[in-house]
């Protein structure tokens, strides 16, 4: 009887054993690392029912609102949102909505649906740019509608050129502002401009706002120039640097925190909800585009690079199938180092992106080590190689293209100043640049601090 005991629990840990191998094999292949996978603040239902009972909710979101970000994979299996890139296993040009066999995933539920399912009287959907379903072109005005699934009106904060805050009429269909977005955690990106707006007149109006939060995909860094008080803009409002490492709930607790609402210091009635084991460092992959020219995980970290190029006489590739992991320009042609070759087409999210149907000659940076990239972080080099062919080929004078807002071109909104502009003519080397930043980073560093959720 022992010895049969035996036998059997030897048998066990030998089956024990071929299945651990199993999974950990799939889940190399699938991208996927071993540790505890992150538990985003949606899932977390039990934590704010409690607040949500009797109350009649708004809801900030997109088609990014998936809870957990689950997904189904083409064979039937069930995946999450983390996957990590790295030098051994470059997943990062795994268009968003494939597996790795390139077949389509479906999605799990959207945190409207969630809500609705347990009762919560959703009364109103706020949509930021790129509307509710995310297909929008940047910048485009969206009207107000109706969700077709749940017959939640949706009320567009898109509505004109000009104003893109609540209207004050809306605070009154609500009690309670659920925020749950997929950020990618950089100055330009509009989505927690829109938040802030949000919250700055939940604040006035005496509003709870519960974020559910979720991890910043280039949350592992801190980089680049922080915003001066004259380049406020639609791209960038507030006194960040390019690359703010934090959450947007971190990001909203240190609005309300710093006196950063117009209502003033900690105005806000504001509770965020917590991802779990996240932190810092955790290179959290997304499983679906947050806006739609961000279509893979290599454009969400080169957006804080190749996005300088905006409204130059350079194109990052709107109107292909990689934006932001490219940049050419017509007038490249035939230039050294500049052999890859791109023609921007019209399609949805880039209706009529810059050099509509013109061939464009440039650079290819899908095939950078990915390490490179995270080690690079805002990289200047871009810029710099840019702005010396228009040199060779005549173009310097045109290169930032047209003066904006406020007299600035383009890049000094992006950038936060005119200063980033000035340096590359006056011909500073990245390294300079960059260096340039640190005093800046240190202080931002220690400013965010109190208000972090997550270990650095």
């Amino acid at each position: 009887m022992i010895k049969k005991t035996a036998y059997f629990l030897l048998l066990m840990i030998c089956f024990a054993g071929v299945l651990i191998f199993t999974v950990c094999t799939l889940s190399k292949s699938a991208g996927y690392g071993l540790k505890s996978r992150v538990i985003l603040g949606d899932e977390q239902f039990e934590q704010y029912e409690p607040l949500l009972k009797d109350k009649r909710v708004a809801l900030f979101s997109n088609h990014s609102g998936i809870v957990g970000d689950k997904i189904t994979l083409s064979d039937g299996r069930i995946q999450y949102g983390g996957f990590v890139s790295s030098a051994e296993n470059d997943f990062s040009l795994i268009p968003f909505g494939k597996d790795l066999s390139g077949k389509s995933v479906s999605y799990g539920d959207h945190v409207l649906d969630l809500l609705i399912s347990h009762g919560i009287n959703v009364t109103t959907i706020f949509c930021p740019e790129h509307g509710f379903r995310g297909t929008e072109d940047a910048g485009t005005i969206i009207a107000n509608s109706v969700d077709e699934k749940t017959g939640v009106p949706i009320r567009s904060l898109y509505e004109d050129d000009m104003n893109h805050t609540i209207n004050p009429k809306n605070m009154e269909f609500f009690d309670t502002l659920v925020i749950d977005i997929q950020d990618v955690g950089l100055r330009y990106y509009t989505y927690y401009i829109t938040l802030y707006y949000l919250i700055d007149e939940c604040a006035k109006n005496q509003k709870q706002v519960i974020i559910l939060d979720r991890p910043n995909p280039n949350g592992f860094y801190v980089d680049g120039e922080i915003l001066r008080d004259e380049c406020k803009s639609g791209v960038g409002l507030l006194p960040l640097p390019t690359v703010h490492g934090m959450t947007l709930g971190e990001l909203a607790l240190m609005i309300n925190g710093e006196g950063w609402l117009s209502a003033d210091k900690n105005a806000c009635d504001l509770t965020v909800i917590p991802c779990k084991n996240y932190t810092h460092q955790t290179k959290y992959a997304l499983v679906r585009a947050p806006s739609p020219n961000i279509k893979d995980m290599r454009s969400v970290y080169l957006y804080a690079s190749t996005c300088f190029f905006e409204n130059t006489i350079v194109s990052i590739g709107r109107g292909t199938d990689f934006p932001f992991e490219v940049y050419g320009s017509p007038c490249f042609f035939a230039l050294s180092g500049a052999d890859f070759s791109f023609e921007p087409k019209s399609m949805p999210g880039a209706v009529n992106p810059p050099f509509l149907g013109e061939k464009c000659y440039g650079i290819d940076l899908r095939s950078k080590p990915i390490e490179e990239i995270f080690a690079a972080g805002c990289d200047i080099s871009y810029l710099l190689d840019a702005y010396h062919k228009a040199k060779i080929v005549g173009k310097k004078t045109k290169f930032w293209g047209s003066l904006r807002l406020k007299n600035y071109y383009w890049i000094d909104l992006l950038s936060g100043s005119s200063k980033l502009r000035e340096q590359v003519e006056s011909g500073l080397s990245a390294e300079e640049i960059k260096k340039g930043w640190q005093s800046d980073i240190t202080s931002f560093r220690n400013l965010r601090k109190p208000y972090l959720l997550y270990e650095e």
